[in-house]
């Protein structure tokens, strides 16, 4: 008999952890994407004779379309099959990056980048939908907190898989590549049986009035998102230069401290997933995580630091960073009515990308003004108001959420 009770548990557990597998796997492909052709900026000048900035429009291109197609690849994905719309991305990201390879001009590059940020922006939408439709509610936590690991580790091998391609293929043969993983995941994934997000929303009823999306709660996520964002854009990709420049810090010694930031955040995210998993207040997590970095942004900006302090701080910053991401997303599914993650995550993500629109003017524009010191002196404001955010927010996402647990 426990044995006859104990086959339908294992069953769904299996089909949990294929479905996580086939998840994190299509997330880790999204972040690889992202980096392929900024890796490939020396080849492409050289090949097109543009500059720099010309290549830089692709990428404003990239997120301009990415921001824009969230929100309706949402509801695609809540509507006709997050399987089938995150098949398909997979398949597009790939197959513009072939395209590239094969046929190399500017306007195919502006065309690829347009097709890749509509690529991108069904990763979020499909994944959560998809997560939060079929994995253990006791793990939901975990669950997200390996998706997102799973994206960090995609950018962080990116590098060094696009210059091993540029060495052994050379650079058409880098993109056409790196294109092909696409539809090889997607493969993958169709192979593995995943299930779609569509049957769980089909529990709550076909012809129920469909719920309005766009509560406060969600409004105020975006907000949330793209204060997330600023805050770390300007550590990510001006640290280096603000640590050199405002603090005649060695360039060793500046990449070492972003490097450990980072790598601290990778390590952050799955230790934030057993916290999310322990707890119900995930906005007062954030809160406190954030309270913390603003803190030790704070000390970073005003004072020159001895390098192994500036290292240890930049280490914990990075680890409180990524402890807050699970949390952060179980706001938004905790805030998104019944059977509208897709929906859901597709609006508070374009948070993301309007943060990654105006992070580079902002930041450009500090170090432009010889202010080094900004850097992390606006981190740390838009840290502080990330902090007042989430506690607000914790409150507005648990709101909707009690009644519906009395049906």
């Amino acid at each position: 008999m426990a044995d006859v009770l104990a086959a339908p548990q294992q069953a769904k557990a299996d089909s949990a952890l294929r479905t996580l597998t086939a998840i994190s796997a299509a997330h880790w492909l999204s972040h690889f994407h992202l980096f392929v052709l900024p890796m490939l900026f020396p080849f492409l000048k050289q090949q097109l004779g543009v500059g720099y900035i010309e290549l830089g429009f692709a990428l404003t291109v990239f997120g301009v379309v990415s921001g824009l197609t969230q929100a309706p690849i949402g509801y695609l994905a809540d509507h006709y099959g997050a399987r089938k719309v995150l098949l398909t991305g997979l398949c597009l990201g790939g197959l513009a990056l072939i395209l590239l390879g094969l046929q190399l001009s500017y306007t195919s590059l502006i065309v690829c980048a347009a097709l890749l940020g509509l690529a991108n922006s069904v990763y979020h939408p499909c994944d959560y939908a998809i997560l939060a439709a079929h994995m253990d509610e006791a793990r939901m936590g975990r669950a997200f907190s390996v998706h997102t690991f799973a994206g960090f580790l995609g950018g962080a091998v990116a590098p060094a898989i696009m210059a091993a391609l540029v060495a052994t293929v050379g650079g058409f043969g880098a993109l056409i590549a790196a294109g092909a993983v696409g539809p090889a995941v997607a493969l993958l994934i169709a192979a593995m049986g995943l299930p779609d997000a569509r049957a769980a929303a089909r529990k709550h009823g076909e012809d129920a009035p469909k719920p309005n999306i766009l509560t406060p709660a969600i409004v105020v996520l975006t907000i949330f998102f793209m204060l997330l964002g600023l805050s770390n854009a300007g550590i990510s990709n001006f640290g280096v230069v603000a640590l050199m420049s405002g603090y005649s810090v060695a360039f060793g010694t500046a990449n070492l401290a972003l490097t450990c930031f980072l790598g601290a955040s990778a390590v952050g995210v799955l230790a934030g997933g057993f916290l999310a998993d322990r707890t119900e207040r995930h906005g007062q997590v954030a809160a406190a995580c954030f309270a913390v970095n603003a803190a030790i942004m704070l000390v970073i900006a005003i004072v020159t630091l001895p390098s192994p302090l500036l290292i240890a701080l930049m280490t914990v910053a990075g680890f409180l960073g990524g402890v807050i991401a699970p949390s952060r997303d179980m706001l938004v599914r905790n805030a998104a009515p019944a059977g509208a993650a897709g929906r859901a995550f597709g609006i508070v993500s374009t948070g993301f990308n309007f943060s990654g629109i105006l992070a580079p003017l902002l930041y450009g524009f500090i170090m432009d003004q010889q202010m080094p010191h900004w850097v992390f002196g606006a981190s740390v404001v838009f840290m502080l108001m990330t902090v007042l955010l989430a506690l607000v927010t914790d409150r507005k996402a648990r709101g909707p959420a009690e009644p519906a647990a009395v049906h």
